[in-house]
């Protein structure tokens, strides 16, 4: 069935109302509750959550939860881009195939050259990404790709475009133990408009993807959406039970999430968010994540200013990227393409680190069980 019968069942819900009968008082009685429902984590998404006093306490106890669970630590990643070739027309995206960018792929020589570059760094954990064209980087490329860079690193995450079961279970054998997909929206009305070109407006396509690699045992399976496309509250709640869903069924992966806002990039410029996602409706919606599922890891990313994100430190994040670049290639050598988006903390690896260490957290760079 996955996980679409439970989007079907809060599809039509009545977001408004619910919100605008939703007080104070309500968002503190959930944060002290003990097994959370759907509508548990609305509460705490509700405007009400964003009283001063109740985001207080909610921030409170998402500290207690994630010290509980994950400890006083960060784990570092970096992103690696092997293409930015892509089918598709995504109206926000700077990879839009309409878009007038510098376009590359990367050699097996040069994945190699990057590799060793990372791992000089420090960094064990990388996220590889490619646009989404199977022709140009079909799965045995990225397979080779991940068999030269378990050389270096330690753990090869992937964010690619859609495959099927055989092909997950191919690239884990490879060496790739965990998975990112951005369902974008949840939206499915919306979701044929944002993407009115290529194999990415099959919304249940994406949508099944995450659990088709739980199927194929990856460690880690991370989910999100593009905040800013549409409400945000109602896309962080649809993420939150997609996790939920996840964590109930396979209790073998670590399940995550991301909460990535809109960045400027490239090219097609006249594409504006729906949807306006402050500092602090990211604050609110990360608290709730906690909350709501206190052993959810919790991903920020480059996309976020360094104060902002200094600040998100022991407030429910577990895993933070560095040192990143957003073009294909740029960690060994000149950068062979332009970049998805712009990247706004640009601190260097070993600036992150001291970062973490100043706000009395301790960085990983390598989990214990590898």
């Amino acid at each position: 069935m996955g996980f679409y019968e439970t989007y079907k069942k809060f599809k039509s819900y009545d977001f408004e109302s619910f919100f605008e009968n939703t007080t104070k008082d309500d968002v503190l009685r959930v944060i002290e509750k003990g097994s959370k429902t759907p509508e548990d984590f609305l509460t705490l998404l509700s405007p009400a959550g964003q009283d001063a006093d109740v985001l207080e306490t909610m921030a409170k106890k998402s500290n207690e939860l994630t010290e509980s669970f994950f400890g006083k630590t960060i784990t570092l990643f970096t992103p690696l881009y092997l293409s930015n070739v892509c089918d598709n027309g995504c109206l926000y995206c700077g990879f839009n195939k309409n878009n007038p960018v510098r376009r590359g792929i990367l050699s097996l020589e040069e994945v190699e050259r990057e590799g060793k570059a990372i791992n000089e760094s420090g960094i064990r954990h990388i996220i590889i990404l490619t646009g989404e064209n199977r022709k140009a980087t079909p799965p045995e490329y990225i397979a080779d790709c991940a068999k030269i860079l378990r050389k270096y690193v330690d753990s090869i995450i992937i964010e690619v475009y859609s495959m099927s079961a055989e092909e997950y279970a191919m690239l884990y054998n490879a060496g790739v133990d965990g998975f990112t997909m951005f369902q974008e929206t949840y939206n499915e009305d919306m979701f044929p408009g944002l993407h009115p070109i290529g194999e990415k407006g099959n919304y249940k396509k994406r949508l099944d993807s995450p659990e088709l690699a739980c199927m194929a045992h990856y460690n880690t399976v991370n989910i999100g959406a593009l905040l800013g496309l549409d409400d945000w509250r109602k896309d962080t709640f649809f993420t939150g039970l997609h996790a939920k869903y996840l964590q109930d069924k396979y209790p073998g992966s670590d399940i995550a999430v991301s909460l990535p806002r809109i960045c400027e990039h490239e090219g097609i410029t006249e594409f504006e968010a729906t949807c306006s996602v402050k500092d602090i409706d990211l604050v609110q919606a990360m608290c709730a994540y906690r909350v709501f599922l206190p052993r959810l890891g919790i991903t920020v990313s480059t996309r976020e200013p360094a104060q902002l994100r200094d600040k998100l430190i022991g407030l429910g994040v577990t895993k933070m990227s560095a040192g990143s670049v957003t073009e294909v290639g740029g960690h060994a050598q000149e950068a062979k393409s332009d970049g998805q988006f712009e990247i706004t903390d640009t601190r260097s690896v070993k600036e992150m680190e001291e970062a973490i260490r100043g706000r009395g957290y301790q960085p990983v760079f390598k989990d214990w069980y590898k």
